[in-house]
């Protein structure tokens, strides 16, 4: 695949920022929907809310009457005779309570009944004793009597089967606003004995309902039955206490409510108290933890263990609840304070709270705000993490996370708000999650793309830096300084020539694998093979601040290890072999054109110039002047410690513009050699002879210095400008001649 076939399909692609924004799109949609686990998630976070600041206790006019494992131990199994209830309602009633709330079903006649009693002996066949028996007092009728003597609240169970049905409110349920759809429905009821009820100065429900994971939170204050609505014992107990005449009910579309189609509960009034709800018409509860001073244990005020003054001081003006903490009676609930707490105290709870109006509320605007900010703060994620990267967005991501948990614990702790960051926090980690594994996959698909493109003409190194850093590479075409090197053998057709195409398949494999392998070492990037020549650049795709050293000694070792491979080429006694190879290099440095080049449809990685065309002409002349290795002005000055060698000015075929040309001899050792740098000095000395027209010293110093030039590879060099002498002797250029050669070959 092309460069800019693999860059374009990214290009037009979904981007990681966009499938960022779908997967916060899709969160949205699951919160619109609604998932349990999310929701669950929540509140176990409102739990921990609770646990870390539970509800002050504040000493409110509510307490309750426990029937726990001592009283049991103490007074007998349950359930106990109707007549010990009866005892238990009249202290009460004569230490002033303001209602005596019943979290206890007296649904079934009293198991010590005199005529259930004597209903057996007549069985039995006893009659005379079954008639004294059944004139006994009945303990449910003088229950009763107790009851009608007090502020009594019965409570009753909601069922979906059975026979019987709720009993209607002693006080009437009024609506304000459309009749509250939303309110759970029954259909039955476990109704207390119609003597006792009838007896009661009011009745409510019981029932309550925990979460899936079976923790109440939320207790009902209101339950529907056919089009009638009920009470619950607790808000049944707070209008008898205020001996309130009805209770209201305010829907989402009463009179200066929130707009909408109605059917949600918003409030509960009874008396002077309003109590905010949820649209089912429940009250959410904040617990306070286990208070000895709420609770009386029921056999000390049975037994009598308190005076007429401790049971007023305790009880006077107060909402009593009486109902079993016995653990062996079931009454137990789970609530996010403790795992265990008897079902009563939630009756109770409701009922402080309410009076001290203290209510934990989820506002109508809860789930606005918990959208807008799993909105906002997962779009500025979804855009910022590919500019910012991984790494600095999970740490925006963390203090988002932190800042959200911090406003929700805030909202709770000074102004019991319960706004919920479970579903804000979900929509960064979604976004964060698709977001960084789409941007890793593209990274990886990147990096392969980049193996493959550059594998071939880079060092696995320079492969490596590219694809750790891709904001390196600057594909599509760019200006770059830039060293351009082109090697060819010398008299290749003549060699291809001599051999088989497979022979000379092998003998280019065998020279250019050792050939590139060098160039690739010094940081080299193999642009192409035009059949036996090499184009190779330096400085591109990555920088490389000494892209001239490295391409001299890349040269160089070009020219050392072909002498090593005309000794040791692999097949030399069963091909036919050309002899010695020679090569010519030529190489420039300046401004190049470097990027996707090619047509439309096929591309490579390539560069352009004025610098790659003298680098052309520069190899080709390496062939008239007789050495390896060629170089332009601007290389030669930017290599001042190497072994350079000025050959001549030349205009090159195809430039107006002379270029000096150079032969590059060796590194700074020979640069530095005595003998070598007499030999330039001298070297020098000649071509001053030459361009000043004075030929005859030219020649003696062409004489002078033949031995050395040799030994320092410019022996052709030489000859050739003792030949041009000798033309220029018959015919003399002139006065005009500047000493510039004309190429007229490539």
């Amino acid at each position: 695949m092309s460069i800019r076939a693999a860059l374009g399909k990214w290009r037009h692609g979904v981007s990681p920022p966009m499938l960022g924004i779908a997967a916060l799109f899709a969160i949205t949609i699951l919160q619109v929907i609604g998932v349990p686990i999310a929701d669950r998630i929540g509140l176990a976070v409102f739990d921990a809310y609770q646990r870390a600041a539970p509800r002050p206790y504040e000493d409110a006019p509510v307490r309750i009457v426990d029937i726990d494992d001592e009283s049991i131990r103490r007074l007998g199994q349950w359930p106990w005779p109707r007549e010990e209830i009866a005892v238990l309602t009249d202290r009460l009633t004569e230490a002033g309570a303001a209602v005596i709330a019943y979290d206890i079903v007296f649904s079934e006649p009293d198991r010590t009944a005199p005529g259930r009693l004597a209903e057996r002996l007549r069985t039995s066949g006893d009659r005379e004793a079954a008639a004294v028996i059944a004139r006994l007092p009945d303990p449910d009728e003088t229950l009763a009597r107790s009851l009608e003597a007090s502020p009594a609240v019965l409570g009753y169970f909601l069922t979906h089967d059975g026979h019987a049905q709720a009993p209607s409110p002693k006080a009437g349920i009024a609506i304000a606003g459309s009749s509250p759809t939303s309110v759970p429905a029954f259909s039955h009821a476990i109704m207390p004995l119609p003597g006792l009820l009838e007896s009661a100065s009011g009745a409510g429900f019981v029932s309550t309902i925990g979460d899936a994971d079976g923790i109440v939170r939320r207790a009902p204050l209101i339950a529907r039955q056919g089009d009638e609505f009920v009470p619950s014992l607790s808000l049944e107990s707070l209008r008898l206490a205020q001996q309130a005449g009805s209770i209201m009910v305010r829907t989402n579309n009463a009179s200066g409510q929130r707009g909408g189609d109605g059917g949600d509960v918003v409030a509960v009034r009874v008396g002077q108290f309003e109590i905010p709800t949820t649209a089912q018409g429940e009250m959410w509860l904040r617990f306070t933890g286990p208070q000895p001073a709420r609770v009386v244990p029921a056999w000390r005020v049975m037994e009598a263990r308190m005076t007429p003054a401790e049971l007023e001081a305790a009880f006077a003006g107060r909402i009593v609840f009486v109902g079993a903490g016995a653990i062996g009676l079931r009454d137990l609930v789970a609530t996010p304070i403790e795992e265990r707490t008897p079902g009563v105290t939630v009756h109770a709870q409701v009922v402080e709270q309410a009076i001290l109006g203290r209510f934990l509320v989820r506002p109508d605007w809860a789930l606005g705000l918990e959208r807008a900010l799993m909105v906002l703060a997962g779009l500025a994620l979804a855009l910022a993490l590919p500019w910012i990267g991984a790494r600095w967005s999970a740490v925006a991501g963390l203090v988002a996370v932190a800042a959200m948990i911090g406003l929700s614990w805030s909202a709770f702790r000074e102004m019991d708000f319960l706004v919920d960051p479970t579903w804000p926090i979900m929509g960064l980690v979604a976004v964060y999650g698709v977001v960084t594994f789409a941007t890793y996959f593209r990274e990886e698909r990147r990096r392969a793309f980049i193996h493959g493109a550059f594998g071939r003409y880079l060092t696995p190194e320079m492969v490596r830096r590219i694809a750790a850093d891709p904001g390196a590479l600057e594909l599509g075409g760019q200006e770059r300084e830039m060293t351009v090197l082109f090697c060819d053998i010398r008299g290749f057709s003549r060699i291809a020539e001599q051999m088989t195409p497979q022979a000379t398949i092998r003998f280019l494999i065998a020279f250019l694998t050792p050939m590139c392998d060098l160039l690739l070492e010094r940081k080299a990037t193999i642009d192409k093979f035009i059949g036996d020549a090499i184009l190779a650049f330096w400085n591109a795709p990555l920088d490389d601040p000494d892209q001239h050293v490295n391409a001299a000694r890349g040269a160089l070792g070009m020219v050392a290890a072909l002498k090593v491979l005309n000794e040791t080429m692999p097949g030399r006694s069963v091909d036919p072999w050309p002899g010695e190879v020679k090569i010519g290099i030529g190489m420039s440095t300046g401004p190049c054109c470097v990027g996707n080049m090619g047509a439309a449809r096929r591309l490579s990685y390539s560069l352009i110039g004025d610098t790659v065309n003298l680098a052309s002409r520069i190899e080709g002349l390496t062939k008239t002047y007789g050495v390896p290795i060629m170089i332009g002005e601007a290389l030669h000055r930017s290599i001042p410690t190497f072994a350079t060698l000025e050959i001549d000015r030349v205009k090159v075929l195809g430039r107006d513009a002379p270029e000096t040309l150079y032969a590059l001899l060796g590194d700074e050792s020979l640069a530095g050699d005595n003998d070598y740098m007499a030999f330039a000095e001298g070297h020098a000395a000649l071509l001053d002879d030459y361009r000043a027209r004075n030929w005859r010293a030219a020649l003696r110093r062409i004489k002078q210095l033949a031995a050395a030039a040799e030994r320092f590879g410019v022996g052709e060099t030489y000859a050739l400008i003792a030949a041009r002498i000798a033309a220029f002797r018959k015919t003399d250029p002139g006065p005009q001649w500047d000493g510039v050669f004309l190429a007229t070959e490539k």
